[in-house]
């Protein structure tokens, strides 16, 4: 009630009072005769002519110069597409090729719009970029009617922008984070400027939530004595598939306040008489004040907080589209979004005006037998390296990571040696990092010190801006507390021909599981384009795991993301679980030299027992999985049952549990094996790294019970071994069971089932199906390990005690 009565003495603010002195704040420009008449009629030129082929993508399969009237067979069955963002793009684009041509500036074009591949494949196809990666669509007739034919039908290209693309490096299939995949993209480019439009409709989006609005925030982490800049144009139409949209409803005095306090220098382009000239002078000045940051930052007296400039341009949705359709209102409106005249197949009124719609952008005069007339040539880059499709950056720049010689950094092991998977780490990456001081990255939420990984801080520091102690120090860490900006500029630096690596806890990295999904579609499309060379490779450290997130509860204990990775495409699916500091280092330095691959390294942060030399975690990394001879009965020989631990302390507990199972009955013959790369596992020949089943036999037996103590689901763990011969009822797999709370560590194993008790439980059952001493005794063994699991709980919940305390050296030699 008191909150009501707050409410109507302060109302909030009508933004329609908004004072109108923010108006002063909008960069004002002389947008007259910027252009000259010869620039204005070829920029009119490449737009309609791109904007005529991106109508006829969607619509035709034959007459695709409409060398004669529309007939019902000439349209495609099935018409994909999305026409409404199509006009602003290629507006866009046709603008960035005429500047290009005059400046030589290196730029890429980023579109968020991503189902605006019809303006991009057109331009590209302008420019002839189109047929130098895909002969077959060519500049000339056959290559037009080809692509025009073949848009979003089976065997051409899809109706969104993907590896297929000359000239990007973002998918298109999920809106919301290619500002911050531009934003990586220009990292370590000083000449690089990355034109992104970022779309309404994608301003408001899921990933938007937390993404755009803290990637518009990714400037700040941009040196600009050291890298390239971002040019945003928020491209405002108005309208999304079937509403309006947020930013389409907020009047220039609210955009202009939203902007200014993002901390950018806002252009409106509206003027829609005149949007040449407009957009022009915009451009120009956008580019001039870029430059002007950038001089003074590499001659030694930076801005301090420089307002980079954005781009507002507002267009109808749709424009130079159909008017009305059957009394709708159609341009500038959400039904201009997709197809605007859907029925035209079948209905002879619209199909006539799709006649006159697209006869009104004169092909005959601006593809005169199919061609690009000598106007549209006038604007577009002379030099095919400059050429927006052409750009090596997005297809053809990886450069290899001097990868120190890990081993040099091993840690010696000596008895009850102990070592942080993560600090051993930080201390390598300290190294890469000394070694690689303008090609490597870490992207990071605000969570590196607590991951232990504070080693690379050492020298280089964080590279954010606007922070006084860090701004111009070469910082080579991002650290911004939004997981989806970290990975958005972490694709954008790995697709550009960097290598980047990014740590999180392992509850959070779920967050960005779509945006890692589609970025293995671009990379899975790009393995089968011939053209785009290997980038490196997608590298997450998941750590801060579920195992010892007992401190902060059951919202942080989650390792879902693993299964994430395990979904992928088999030949991009890499998941590794490093069961100590030695074999964690072999990996790290195996998937910073990898390419093309989705990597996933789950380790602790926590001091756990380092059980391998640095020569024998060596030779236990290239093979994916060992017996642990000097933790089994007789080395691992004829055994009862076999214990696979994969993870860190779910490995420490089989190790805790074959202690226990020394003392407690000692006549168990048990092999241990630690399986470190999980895709070993699968079917033969279903994983590049499957083992083949002789091999999955010599390892975990053809007949002897297996117990998996797995550090994820153990749903995910069945799955992946479904399929292998000869399992029947011999496999019992414990996990993650979504279970936990604040409480100990070894509650949290207890809970879970994976703790010493479960395992060694495990092993006497499945060894009393081929051992007689060990059935007879069975019940005995089994309730006594019940009895000192409760008798483990009752201490833990009277003192708050219960830590994975270190076994004692395993000794089994009989």
């Amino acid at each position: 009630m008191g909150g009501q009565k707050l409410f109507e003495a302060n109302p909030p603010p009508d933004p329609s009072q908004l004072p109108d002195a923010l108006l002063d704040f909008r960069v004002q420009l002389n947008t007259k005769n910027v252009l000259s008449e010869d620039e204005l009629r070829n920029i009119r030129a490449f737009r309609d002519a791109a904007d005529y082929i991106a109508a006829a993508m969607i619509f035709l399969k034959e007459n695709t110069l409409i060398e004669r009237e529309i007939r019902a067979d000439d349209i495609k069955a099935r018409l994909l597409g999305h026409w409404g963002t199509c006009p602003g793009l290629t507006l866009v684009y046709a603008h960035a090729n005429r500047l290009i041509r005059q400046t030589k500036q290196d730029m890429l074009y980023i579109v968020g719009p991503g189902h605006g591949a019809p303006a991009l494949l057109a331009s590209l196809w302008l420019e002839g970029s189109l047929g130098t990666f895909w002969p077959d669509y060519a500049r000339n007739k056959a290559g037009l009617a080809k692509l025009i034919s073949g848009f979003s039908f089976p065997g051409g290209f899809p109706s969104h922008i993907n590896a297929e693309t000359p000239g990007s490096i973002h998918e298109g299939g999920e809106l919301g984070y290619a500002l911050a995949v531009s934003f990586g993209a220009v990292m370590d480019k000083p000449d690089l400027i990355a034109l992104c439009v970022v779309g309404d409709g994608e301003a408001e989006t899921g990933p938007t939530a937390t993404l755009t609005r803290s990637a518009w925030h990714g400037y700040k982490y941009i040196d600009p004595a050291e890298s390239g800049a971002v040019l945003p144009i928020v491209h405002v139409n108005g309208f999304k598939i079937s509403e309006r949209t947020i930013y389409g409803c907020m009047d220039d005095k609210e955009l202009t306040a939203l902007f200014i306090g993002y901390g950018y220098q806002p252009r409106i382009v509206e003027d829609l008489e005149n949007i040449d000239q407009d957009l022009a002078a915009s451009m120009e000045w956008a580019i001039s004040e870029i430059h002007k940051i950038q001089k003074a930052a590499r001659s030694g007296n930076p801005i301090v907080k420089p307002r980079w400039p954005v781009l507002i341009l507002r267009t109808p949705k749709g424009w130079g589209g159909p008017k009305k359709v059957h009394g709708e209102l159609v341009e500038g409106s959400f039904h201009a979004h997709q197809v605007p005249l859907p029925e035209a197949k079948k209905d002879a009124g619209e199909r006539a005006q799709l006649q006159e719609w697209l006869s009104s952008y004169n092909p005959h005069k601006l593809l005169p037998n199919g061609e690009p007339n000598e106007e549209i040539l006038q604007i577009i880059p002379e030099e095919d390296h400059l050429k927006l499709g052409q750009r090596k950056e997005s297809y053809a720049s990886y450069e290899p990571l001097d990868v120190p010689n890990w081993l040099e950094s091993g840690v010696t092991v000596q008895k009850g040696t102990e070592a942080s998977c993560m600090k051993t780490i930080g201390e390598y990456l300290h190294e890469v990092v000394k070694r690689n001081p303008s090609t490597f990255r870490i992207f990071s939420p605000d969570e590196l010190v607590s991951n232990k990984l504070d080693a690379v801080l050492r020298d280089s520091g964080r590279n954010f801006q606007w922070d006084v102690a860090s701004r111009a120090q070469g910082g080579r860490v991002i650290e911004i507390l939004s997981e989806h900006t970290c990975q958005g500029m972490l694709q954008g630096y790995t697709l550009t021909g960097r290598t980047g690596l990014f740590p999180s806890y392992e509850a959070f990295l779920g967050i960005v599981h779509t945006m890692m999904v589609q970025y293995s579609k671009f990379v899975k499309m790009a393995h089968e384009t011939t053209w785009r060379q290997p980038c490196g490779s997608l590298n997450y450290v998941e750590t801060s795991t579920w195992t010892r997130q007992e401190h902060n509860g059951f919202s942080h204990q989650n390792p879902s993301f693993i299964g994430a990775v395990l979904n992928l495409k088999p030949a991009l699916a890499r998941v590794y679980f490093p069961p100590d500091a030695n074999c964690f280092l072999s990996t790290v330095a195996h998937c910073l030299r990898a390419k093309d691959y989705i990597n996933l390294m789950v380790g602790s942060k926590q001091p756990t027992p380092v059980w391998l030399s640095p020569e024998e975690a060596d030779k236990h990394c290239i093979a994916g999985a060992s017996i642990w001879k000097f933790a089994s009965v007789d080395e691992g020989v004829t055994p009862d049952v076999v214990i696979v631990g994969i993870g860190v302390e779910v490995t420490f507990e089989v190790i805790a549990a074959v202690v226990l199972l020394r003392k407690l009955v000692p006549e168990l013959r048990v092999r241990v094996v630690n399986v470190t790369d999980l895709m070993i596992l699968g079917p033969a020949r279903s994983h590049p790294h499957s083992l083949n089943d002789v091999d999955w036999d010599n390892l975990l037996t053809k007949d002897r019970p297996i117990h998996f103590n797995y550090h994820g689901y153990p749903q995910e763990l069945r799955g992946l071994i479904f399929g292998r011969p000869n399992l029947g009822d011999r496999v019992s797999i414990e996990g993650y069971r979504e279970e936990g709370t604040t409480t100990s560590a070894l509650d949290m194993m207890l809970q879970n089932h994976t703790s010493r008790y479960h395992v060694a439980e495990a092993a006497v059952r499945g060894a009393s199906r081929f051992n007689e001493r060990i059935q007879v005794r069975s019940h005995e063994l089994i309730s006594e390990l019940r009895h000192l699991a409760e008798k483990d709980k009752e201490y833990i919940y009277q003192t708050g005690a219960g830590e994975l305390h270190t076994p004692q050296p395993v000794v089994c030699d009989n």
